[in-house]
């Protein structure tokens, strides 16, 4: 999370009326460390890194970590599956 914006977060909990439960404001800035890269940040890095075109894209759960599912082809026809975890960054 980019400085300030944890502040950020803690004003616009109090204008919605969350930030008067601790376990729901805590809740929620975990809910945001879990999603630092979107499916959008996820598609234009692993297309950089491959060279190859996503043709399909998922968001599936394991456990408590999000995974997208992106299944990519390339110039010569290939195609392939891999998994991005949305907290992390990281390929498999």
């Amino acid at each position: 999370m980019r400085p300030g914006y944890g502040a950020l977060l803690i004003l616009c909990l109090s204008a919605c009326g969350a930030a008067a439960s601790p376990v729901r404001a805590a809740s929620a800035q975990t809910a945001v460390a879990y999603s630092a890269l979107s499916m959008d940040q996820a598609v234009k890095m692993v297309e950089q890194r491959y060279r190859a075109r996503v043709v399909k894209a998922e968001t599936q759960r394991d456990g408590e970590r999000t995974v997208y599912v992106l299944r990519l082809l390339n110039d010569s026809g290939r195609v392939w599956t891999v998994h991005v975890d949305a907290a992390s960054g990281a390929i498999s």
